[in-house]
């Protein structure tokens, strides 16, 4: 799986999820877009589905290491 992620100003303004369950994924994108990034970090983080992990929960470390 692969995030297209965009912050700015502390703000998410685009998020595209490529692979993982497309339903969700797109979901999850719609919710987070316009939100706070470390508020939609810290609610996503921890989340898990298969592997330890789910997306999420890799989301949450895309917004954490998201450069800026």
């Amino acid at each position: 799986m692969q995030i297209d992620l965009e912050i700015e100003n502390g703000t998410i303004t685009h998020c595209a999820f490529i692979g993982g369950c497309r339903g969700n994924t797109q979901g999850v994108a719609k919710l987070v877009t316009g939100r706070n990034a470390d508020e939609v970090a810290a609610e996503l983080e921890g989340i898990q589905c298969r592997g330890g992990t789910s997306c999420p929960d890799q989301l949450s470390k895309a917004i954490r290491s998201y450069p800026g």
